[in-house]
């Protein structure tokens, strides 16, 4: 697993993760553009904080809960026609959103989109896994994750101005819109995937999920997953309150600040992805843990500081956190086997999800706020739990690691088949 020379993309591979990037940037828009709309939508429905950190985390949880209802599923079919089902799904919903005028409907629209949308970036995953070997994924996650960055730099601050300039629903249309030329796109020009549907030795939807979730090698993966999600997600629904009431960042400036952390992580992320390919992946997904945690710390327990301080704290805390993404994405993508890998990243993924709402709902308890616009406390305790974490997800992907590279001697005789790549 060491120092290869990493193994070209054909011309169809290419096609297959431009457009999956794309899918993933308009489905973590959808998600991401509901944080900085926060005040706007607190002002339009009356909401409380707490009410507006349902609306949040009802998407989260829901995404959580149909991954795991559509697990047993997901190796039954075509995946390119699981994919465009659910992604249809996930554009009516995004509809719904736009179209709602209470806080009722609101929640309620956010439940649909997280019922389809939270399963679409782990039929991507299964997608990847079938159609790429291990040593070309590092590079083909640092693209797909790039959708993250792009929805900072391109989607949140479009969305936002889109919302000045109209009402808080028109960023929901512009997704919508989006949305529906790409999954027009994935409709006539991506090829079935079915190699899966030969190997498959599960009669019903629950014993495949059942059989999944027993094997101890997966349940190590999904424990890092749910770990990684819980440390990542902590910080993100405080952190523009967090950057305009303790730091003393205005709402133009925070457009700003969301554009460069966002550009420097699309910069990143395929720097990190190629080097992952290049060098030990668990070694870069342990130095960037390190760094993450230092900075973490450094960043929740800063008081008002300059707008240029603040962009470059924030880029660094970035480097660790996509640094950390892209390797791990890649070690657990190895753990399941070809029949069982839909439902294995169905269940991770819904992992990801639950656990990054009981991360926000376990920041909303440690984070308190005296009267509005007074400064946050606590939040370096959040800083600190991270550390926490970290510390425990590095032990729990050394384990991932070395099932990997076990798996990849067991595996040596059987490489994917010829015709996945003679498109």
């Amino acid at each position: 697993m060491q120092n290869q020379e990493p193994v070209p993309f054909t011309g169809y591979q290419k096609f297959v993760i431009f457009i999956l990037a794309i899918t993933q940037f308009t489905v973590i828009l959808d998600f991401m553009v509901m944080s900085p709309l926060g005040d706007m939508l607190m002002k339009s429905l009356n909401l409380k904080p707490s009410a507006f950190g349902i609306a949040v985390s009802a998407y989260a949880f829901s995404a959580g809960i149909s991954g795991l209802l559509t697990a047993g599923f997901a190796d039954k079919f075509d995946r390119k026609k699981l994919l465009l089902f659910f992604y249809i799904g996930f554009i009516a919903g995004t509809v719904f959103c736009g179209m709602a005028q209470s806080y009722a409907v609101l929640v309620a629209a956010r439940i649909i989109t997280g019922l389809f949308g939270g399963v679409i970036g782990s039929i991507s995953m299964a997608i990847i896994t079938d159609l790429f070997a291990l040593q070309q994924r590092g590079r083909v996650m640092g693209f797909i994750q790039m959708g993250f960055g792009a929805s900072q730099v391109l989607g949140v601050p479009i969305g936002i101005y889109i919302a000045t300039l109209w009402q808080w629903e028109a960023p929901f249309w512009m997704v919508a819109i989006l949305s529906t030329i790409v999954a027009i796109v994935i409709a006539l020009y991506i090829k079935p995937i079915t190699q899966h549907l030969a190997i498959q030795k599960d009669k019903s939807a629950v014993l495949h999920l059942w059989h999944t979730l027993t094997k101890s090698d997966y349940r190590v993966g999904f424990t890092a997953t749910a770990l990684l999600s819980i440390g990542g997600f902590m910080m993100m629904p405080f952190g523009s309150a967090f950057a305009v009431n303790n730091l003393g960042v205005n709402y133009k400036q925070l457009t700003m600040l969301l554009m460069v952390s966002g550009l420097s992580s699309l910069l990143i992320m395929p720097v990190i992805g190629k080097l992952s390919d290049k060098i030990d992946k668990f070694k870069i997904f342990a130095a960037a843990s390190v760094w993450m945690m230092i900075m973490c710390v450094v960043y929740t327990n800063l008081g008002v500081t300059p707008l240029i301080l603040v962009m470059v704290f924030n880029i660094l805390m970035m480097m660790g956190i996509m640094s950390r993404m892209i390797p791990s994405s890649a070690l657990t993508s190895a753990i399941p086997e070809m029949a069982d890998r839909g439902a294995f990243m169905s269940i991770n993924a819904s992992l990801q999800q639950i656990a990054g709402g009981v991360a926000a709902a376990v920041a909303g308890m440690i984070v308190t706020q005296q009267s509005k616009g007074s400064p946050l406390q606590h939040y370096n305790t959040v800083g600190y739990v991270i550390v926490v974490i970290s510390i425990i997800s590095i032990f729990l992907m050394w384990r991932v690691n070395n099932l990997t590279k076990k798996r990849m001697e067991s595996s040596q005789a059987a490489v994917i088949p010829e015709e996945a790549f003679s498109h």
